[in-house]
Order: structure tokens, then C-alpha cells, then sequence
């Protein structure tokens, strides 16, 4: 079978146009690999979780007889020590789990530092 002679060059434009609008598409379209938009939505649900959770770890804080004491070591110490010294209170600690998370930790500090207590 044989084609004509203008086949050649459509076909060829079509493959360049195709990956053109591909490479466009993904870098400043906006568009996703299923993959990526899974690893996007499970790091916002994870987010979510946490600021959620962040109530709890507030009245857990409040509930302490140790309050005092916990808010006066937090202050002494500074940067990542003082998430260590918030997980080692406990109140970072999600219900059902036994290890502290270091997220809830660090939104747990922010918001006592907002509380002023």
C-alpha cells in the first residue's frame, strides 16, 4: 500500500505537536501524574489530621498537673529540642498510637505560643 506523498510530514508534525503539548502540559499546565496527585493528597490529609488534632493535644496540655513545670521547660529550650521536650510530654501523641508525631509537636507549640501561656 502506498501513501502520498503529504502523509509524511502530518504524521511527523503530529508526533512533534503531541509531545510539545505533552512537556507543556506537565511542567507549566498544571497537570498530574496519578502517582503525584495521590502523594499530594495524602500529604494534605495528613496536614488536615494534624491541625485537627491540635485541640487535643492543647487540652491534654491543660488537663496535666505537671503544666507549670512542662511550659517552663518548653521555654528554656529552644529549636528542635524543644519539639523533643514537647514529645516527651506526651501531649503530641494521637490517640491509638504510642510514638509521639513531630508534626503535631510543632503545631501544638505554635499554638501555646499564640495562647501567650
Amino acid at each position: 500500500m502506498t501513501f502520498p506523498e503529504w502523509t509524511k510530514p502530518v504524521v511527523y508534525g503530529a508526533l512533534v505537536g503531541a509531545v510539545a503539548v505533552s512537556i507543556l502540559g506537565f511542567t507549566w499546565g498544571g497537570w498530574t501524574t496519578a502517582g503525584s496527585a495521590e502523594e499530594m493528597a495524602d500529604s494534605f490529609a495528613a496536614e488536615q489530621v494534624t491541625l485537627a488534632m491540635v485541640p487535643v493535644c492543647l487540652s491534654l496540655s491543660e488537663a496535666d498537673a505537671e503544666r507549670v513545670e512542662i511550659l517552663a521547660t518548653l521555654r528554656e529550650t529552644s529549636g528542635f529540642q524543644q519539639r523533643n521536650a514537647m514529645m516527651e510530654t506526651g501531649w503530641a501523641t494521637l490517640p491509638g498510637t504510642k510514638a509521639p508525631s513531630r508534626d503535631l509537636a510543632d503545631a501544638c507549640l505554635a499554638k501555646l505560643a499564640l495562647d501567650g501561656s
